[in-house]
């Protein structure tokens, strides 16, 4: 009876210790996981490309005709007939300054040389019938030269004051204030009624078809900087508004800034800049080969730069990512300073699903 009882309790534990047996052997039976598939990539090998060597520095933009508008004489003003940014042609009335005084003085001024004007013509008639009645042995010689002296002095006179009324009309055209040529009105900080003097600045005129970039270069640059190497001038955010060359280079070295200064034209189409405007001046020292990525290559992680790779790895690629370092856009590409082997075949499409190690299939 107790045999039989112990053989019935070793029966289930047989019973499982078989089955345990048998799914362990049917674990380790199963097949391998099938290797991860290759992401087809686009790649690029790094190329050599003419790559600029240039430095960016502040610009001052400035006119070269700049005209500073200031009255030479005294008055109020009663027109303003234009305002600031205005574009004014040479000859332009910009502003009137009260003339009646100045008018009413031209008017008597002419009056008075019609009054000498008559007397000088008259004098001049009776020289002429002087000299006829002296030869006719009417009058004496006396007589005839007095008509003569009164001659002289009626036409010294009447010159005199044709002169000084020339003088009147011309200080008459001063109570108008003239554009002295092509450009733009700058601030006008005067207002009709205002009373001003030859003190007084009214307004500025800038020639805006004739301007030129002021690059002050640090004296480091003593030895590379010449006229006629490229200058870019750009906005704050990198645009290129004008191109042009260095024109001129100072003899002497700025003292307060340690500095030279260089001047570069700016063609007349750059309608964009202004007088007195700051921008940013690239200067190219050198143009030089050297390896480039596109833009599109290249992936910002904290700071830092990366691309990725496809580099080899038994039969296959794998993606790499590689810490770079990189120069300033040229056009669609970033020069390599550092991290890129002219060799690489830099993966140019899919770099948000790349992972470093994560095979590929590398797509010319």
């Amino acid at each position: 009876m107790s045999v039989n009882m112990s053989a019935r309790r070793v029966m289930p534990l047989l019973s499982s210790a078989v089955l345990l047996v048998l799914a362990v052997g049917c674990k380790q039976a199963q097949p391998p996981a099938p290797p991860m598939q290759a992401m087809p990539v686009k790649v690029a090998e790094v190329a050599l490309s003419p790559v600029p060597r240039s430095d960016t520095y502040v610009s001052t933009i400035k006119s070269r005709r700049s005209a500073t508008m200031q009255p030479q004489v005294d008055g109020n003003i009663t027109r303003i007939y234009v305002k600031s940014g205005d574009a004014v042609k040479a000859g332009q009335i910009l502003m009137q300054i009260d003339p009646l005084k100045q008018a009413a003085t031209v008017q008597s001024q002419k009056g008075t040389q019609a009054q000498k004007k008559a007397l000088y013509d008259y004098n001049q008639i009776q020289v002429e019938r002087q000299r006829k009645l002296f030869e006719a042995g009417v009058v004496s010689r006396d007589a005839y030269d007095q008509a003569i002296q009164a001659y002289e002095n009626s036409k010294a006179d009447y010159e005199a004051n044709a002169a000084l009324t020339n003088s009147e009309k011309e200080q008459l055209r001063y109570y108008q204030i003239c554009a002295p040529f092509n450009g733009i009105v700058g601030d006008v900080p005067v207002h009709v009624g205002d009373y001003v003097s030859s003190g007084t600045v009214l307004t500025t005129v800038d020639d805006i078809a004739d301007l030129e970039a002021y690059i002050y270069i640090p004296t480091e640059r003593a030895s590379q900087v010449r006229t006629g190497l490229a200058v870019e001038l750009l906005d704050a955010g990198g645009k290129v508004l004008a191109k042009s060359t260095i024109s001129f280079l100072s003899p002497q070295v700025d003292n307060g800034l340690q500095s030279i200064l260089a001047k570069a034209k700016i063609p007349r189409s750059a309608e964009v800049l202004r007088n007195a405007q700051l921008v940013r001046a690239r200067i190219t020292w050198t143009t030089e080969p050297a390896p480039v990525v596109p833009v599109l290559a290249v992936t910002l992680i904290g700071g830092q730069t990366f691309v990725y790779v496809a580099q080899r790895k038994g039969d296959g690629y794998v993606a790499h990512q590689v810490p770079v370092t990189l120069g300033e856009t040229v056009g669609n590409d970033y020069p390599v300073i550092s991290g890129l082997k002219s060799d690489d075949r830099v993966i140019l499409s899919g770099l948000q699903f790349l992972q470093d190690g994560v095979p590929v299939q590398p797509l010319s």
